[in-house]
């Protein structure tokens, strides 16, 4: 967090445009504004037919809404839409306001989240991305803009709107992240040529899904009631009955995410790309089809084609399923409810990769066995005087060393 991060909690009032009469929640861009650490004072909803390209919703409207704020502790415009730099511009020159709009706002919630050296740079090369098209002639008045919401990160010093220094930067934080992308890159074609599965949760923003990690792999990962909470990925190993993989936690999503914030971090959802399973979990409680949707749609964008399982979190004093999908899991990760049958869904999804046995080994054969202890599961085992009794899965690809290697038929 630089030191243009927020000090004090900014007082924001929030401009919603509505192009469908039915699209009228605000509970989400008003959870946006709290994760931010700032506080919603007002709400104004409009419905418009068509984008006025000066003004977005009109400067008749805006003198309405001018007059509404006369006398009151606002100091901040949230926008829930993306507005054209002129338009960003027009609207504060009418208010008399900072302006940001949906984009600054996630990007700043990004910048508050991003604890990896990766994430940081992400961070900030969305940022100026996003800053760099909006400096022509306008360097002064961004720059005036100082701290608070909307300008964590990068900032937008004086020397920071310089163009030529802002481009340097983006190349550098281009070719930093290649880098990043290339071990990674290499990461998993070594999970690959070690036939590693890997399972991707992936889902709307704040369902649980860092909730339903920690209950799985007992992970430790931060959990908050707020959006973005876990910006990073988090990896952790998931022993299951008869098979292992990698369990990753990937960033959360919104409805109507700049495409352009997607490409910035796609190199983080490569993991939900590259997953053998994907698992998408959504609030049981909330509005669980359009987090549905929304998830199914960033997937779709990203190319994450590999086969899904819809995990319903949350479900805890839930009796009535039959409003959801027949095929999904109904859990509860913080109380751990439905636990045990999302992990045998996993497991059978994956126990045609591995080769399950029942065995008889001398204490000879078990002192090899042991030797190739990372390349199979040991499920049971039990001493006796003539041999030693296991029971063990084995990845496919494993099967033909075991047998040469313990001498079995």
């Amino acid at each position: 967090m630089t030191e243009n991060s927020i000090s004090q909690t900014e007082n924001v009032y929030i401009i919603k445009p509505l192009f469908e009469k039915n699209d009228d929640s605000a509970d989400e861009i008003c959870a946006l504004v709290e994760s931010a650490g700032a506080k919603v004072c007002g709400i104004k909803m409009q419905f418009i037919r068509e984008v006025n390209p000066a003004t977005f919703i009109g400067s008749g409207k805006l003198e309405e809404i001018k007059e509404e704020l006369v006398g009151s502790a606002v100091n901040l415009i949230v926008f829930d839409g993306e507005l054209s730099p002129s338009q960003t511009l027009n609207i504060r020159a009418l208010l008399d306001k900072k302006v940001i709009d949906r984009t600054t706002l996630i990007l700043d919630i990004f910048a508050l989240n991003a604890k990896s050296t990766e994430g940081k740079l992400q961070v900030e090369l969305a940022q100026l991305n996003y800053i760099y098209p909006r400096l022509r002639g306008k360097g002064a008045e961004l720059s005036q803009q100082g701290g608070g919401i909307g300008t964590r990160g990068p900032g937008e010093t004086q020397l920071e709107t310089d163009r030529r220094h802002i481009r340097r930067r983006i190349d550098y934080l281009e070719s930093a992240l290649k880098a990043v992308e290339n071990r990674r890159n290499l990461q998993s074609r070594r999970r690959e040529k070690n036939n590693v599965k890997t399972v991707a949760l992936v889902g709307y923003t704040n369902t649980g899904k860092s909730t339903l990690l920690n209950r799985l792999t007992g992970a430790g990962v931060l959990v908050k009631n707020q959006l973005f909470a876990t910006l990073d990925p988090t990896m952790r190993k998931l022993t299951l009955k008869n098979s292992e993989v990698l369990l990753v936690d990937t960033v959360g999503f919104v409805r109507n995410i700049p495409h352009h914030l997607i490409e910035a971090f796609k190199s983080t959802l490569e993991t939900a790309v590259q997953a053998d399973l994907i698992v998408i979990v959504c609030d049981a409680k909330g509005d669980y089809k359009t987090q549905l949707s929304t998830t199914e749609k960033t997937l779709e964008e990203i190319g994450a084609n590999g086969p899904k399982l819809i995990v319903f979190n949350k479900c805890d004093g839930i009796v009535d399923f039959s409003t959801f999908p027949k095929d999904a899991v109904f859990v509860s990760a913080l109380y751990g409810q439905g636990i045990s049958s999302l992990l045998e869904r996993m497991d059978d999804f994956f126990k045609e990769s591995y080769v399950a046995l029942s065995l008889t080994l001398s204490y000879e054969q078990y002192g090899v066995l042991r030797k190739l202890k990372n390349d199979y599961i040991l499920k049971s085992v039990v001493f006796t005087d003539s041999g030693v009794n296991v029971d063990i899965s084995i990845p496919k690809q494993h099967y033909l060393k075991f047998r040469t290697r313990l001498k079995i038929g």
